[in-house]
């Protein structure tokens, strides 16, 4: 290693010991990094941040007193060079797409191997988003950006009511049901669909909804 090459100050927050210090052990392995603190809690993580500097922070996104999700917002706002890595036991594409709403810079998974985080870690530093491989298979770069910036989405233009259509399509709902969940009729529901079909260029309601998914719509709308 380059000694004139300042190392990785990392901070821990998970409410599991046991995690922590497996985390630990796996950074310690890499030369270029360094735990510089350890939390259990989120008011125990704000005030440890007050007082470090610090580059990357692995945070639990269960956390005690304040959501992961929630510190990741607040902490984006109070030190925006910081990178963040949420660490999670889910795997199910509403986390991801909230804590990358939220700022997140990665996305790991719990169950990964010991490899990913430093392979998260170092992706991260290098300015990119790093997504659990659990996941990553669903997520282009342009649909993370579509999370993070709202007006990147090609969803941006729809009306309130064709989100809902939209949203009860993705859903399975008939067009006689949406009519009665929405109180409106049959006509007026197949009208919206016809206009979406017809936005996105789309034959049928199955192209519609593969196409949804595959763009985030459905997590953004959650």
């Amino acid at each position: 290693m380059d000694q004139g090459i300042e190392k990785c100050r990392i901070v821990l927050a998970d409410d599991h010991a046991l995690i922590r210090h497996g985390i630990k052990n796996i950074i310690s392995q890499d030369g270029r990094m360094e735990i510089v603190g350890e939390v259990g809690n989120g008011e125990e993580l704000l005030n440890t941040l007050a007082g470090k500097t610090v580059d990357l922070l692995i945070l639990d996104i269960s956390m005690p007193k304040i959501s992961g999700i929630d510190l990741t917002e607040i902490l984006k706002k109070r030190y925006p060079s910081m990178k963040i890595l949420i660490l999670t036991m889910h795997k199910s594409k509403q986390f991801l797409h909230r804590a990358i709403s939220a700022g997140a810079d990665g996305y790991l998974v719990k169950s990964d191997s010991d490899k990913e985080i430093l392979l998260a870690i170092e992706k991260i530093e290098q300015g990119k988003t790093y997504i659990s491989p659990y996941l990553a298979d669903d997520f282009t770069e342009d649909v993370l950006q579509a999370y993070r910036d709202p007006a990147a989405s090609p969803f941006k233009n729809l009306t309130k009511r064709e989100k809902q259509i939209l949203s009860l399509v993705v859903d399975g709902y008939t067009s006689k049901a949406m009519a009665a969940k929405l109180n409106l009729s049959p006509r007026t529901v197949d009208h919206h669909r016809a206009n979406l079909l017809k936005k996105f260029d789309m034959k049928n309601s199955v192209d519609l909804v593969n196409f949804a998914i595959r763009n985030g719509y459905v997590a953004l709308e959650d």
